[in-house]
């Protein structure tokens, strides 16, 4: 077949590599000049599959409220005059209770291991080489309650095949000696050694040039501007080419919409209504002042909801999510704020180890935003919509990296006919589980 994969993200650019090495002719479309420009661009790093909790749960909703006047909370909700976010609230309140939590994660985790050994095939199957480290993820708390609830987390995740276990504060510090300036303050904490982090960006875009060489047509700097469908299915997509202004359409056997949180405003004009909402995700990349004292483990700080990795000589700080529209700015006292927090938080965790300046003292920190295409239940949508030919993979939240290779190959397992070894719900299909409420991955209709 002939599949148009549009978006260049790791999600799109997995799905290409997959459809190519099952024999299919690829087109990768985006409208930025190369892959991984946009959600994929600085995140946080972490392929992780034991804290791939949703963000749905029971304490959710009144931590939300708690938080909504606090530029720096983990959650900030920003009410909107805007349909789609209240729509996608609601259905988050959904999901908001213990039986909901316990079938997201399942789907989530099972999802999750499926990518992290698909990824280990095509590292060793390609030979790409990125920044990356296979030590482990370790969950740090500072505070004494959330610690004592922290063998619930560690427990629900044993059940369902991964080895995320307590460790007492003394064994933290072993596991990574870096946190030893902040060790009074550490209740405890947990570990995964079967994680790992890396740079999604320069993993994806090697993963782009290996799909050309293979033969896939690249066309980035191109904007999507339509979807035509006619007789009840997609016909052809319309781009325009950015740098010349020229049009072009692009003909196919299928189309694959993997434009993370864009993906709502594109099916949208084709009558398809996806619960994809954008969640605004900060970083800072920053440069090492003092390697040798730098964390070696990636990091998941508990009282800031934020996720710390190191990427050769440079550290990454990211987190909390914004639920306020499609907004990128970086220059709004709320951005400012929460960038703000990010250089507090790892000179209060790794004094002098990065260079945490403000660029009004000298520093160059490497802001970042981009919007977490999530739905609801955090479980992205993976399938077959109801217009013939299209097909969708988005909706990965905060597990983009964690989820895309699986995701990608999972996808072009559909399109193939294949049914993908993995116990979750895709689009278009029955459910792995009978279910009295069905996750958001089947809520996506005409």
């Amino acid at each position: 077949m002939r599949v148009v994969v549009l978006g260049a993200g790791i999600i799109g650019t997995s799905t290409a590599w997959h459809l190519l090495q099952r024999g299919h002719e690829v087109v990768l479309v985006d409208r930025q000049p190369d892959a991984a420009l946009e959600t994929s661009f600085a995140n946080a790093a972490q392929i992780s599959v034991s804290y791939c909790e949703p963000w749905a749960n029971p304490q959710a909703p009144l931590k939300a409220l708690k938080w909504m006047f606090d530029k720096q909370a983990p959650l900030l909700w920003r009410p909107q005059w805007d349909a789609a976010q209240w729509r996608w609230l609601l259905q988050f309140l959904g999901q908001c209770t213990d039986r909901a939590f316990e079938r997201n994660v399942a789907q989530l985790v099972s999802l999750g291991a499926f990518s992290h050994a698909t990824l280990k095939q095509m590292v060793a199957e390609t030979g790409i080489e990125y920044p990356r480290s296979e030590r482990g993820i370790a969950h740090v708390y500072t505070d004494a309650r959330a610690f004592a609830e922290a063998g619930e987390a560690a427990e629900l995740m044993r059940r369902h095949g991964v080895q995320r276990r307590v460790v007492s504060r003394e064994e933290l510090l072993r596991i990574e000696p870096a946190l030893q300036p902040f060790a009074e303050r550490i209740a405890g904490g947990t570990y995964t050694p079967t994680d790992e982090h890396g740079d999604a960006r320069v993993f994806t875009q090697a993963l782009a040039r290996r799909c050309a060489a293979q033969g896939a047509e690249l066309l980035f700097g191109h904007d999507i501007e339509r979807l035509e469908v006619v007789g009840g299915a997609v016909q052809r997509v319309h781009l325009r080419c950015r740098a010349t202004g020229q049009a072009r359409h692009l003909q196919a056997d299928a189309f694959v919409v993997a434009c993370g949180s864009y993906t709502t405003p594109l099916l949208a004009t084709v009558g398809i209504r996806v619960p994809i909402y954008p969640g605004k995700g900060y970083s800072a990349t920053l440069a090492l002042r003092d390697p040798a004292r730098a964390p070696q483990v990636s990091l998941l700080d508990d009282g800031r909801k934020i996720a710390i990795s190191r990427l050769g000589d440079r550290l990454r700080v990211a987190g909390t999510i914004e639920l306020g529209g499609f907004d990128l700015r970086l220059d709004t006292p709320v951005a400012r704020a929460r960038c703000h927090m990010l250089l507090e938080r790892i000179e209060q965790l790794f004094p002098g180890v990065a260079d945490t300046r403000t660029p009004e003292q000298g520093g160059e920190p490497q802001f970042w935003c981009g919007l977490r295409p999530a739905t609801p239940t955090n479980i992205p949508l993976i399938g077959r919509l109801p217009l013939g030919r299209l097909w969708i993979n988005a909706g990965h939240g905060t597990l983009g990296w964690t989820h895309g290779a699986g995701s990608g190959r999972a996808l072009a397992e559909l399109i193939c006919g294949e049914r993908p070894a993995i116990a979750m719900d895709f689009v278009g299909m029955a459910g792995a589980r009978d279910r009295a409420a069905r996750p958001a991955a089947a809520s996506a209709t005409a």
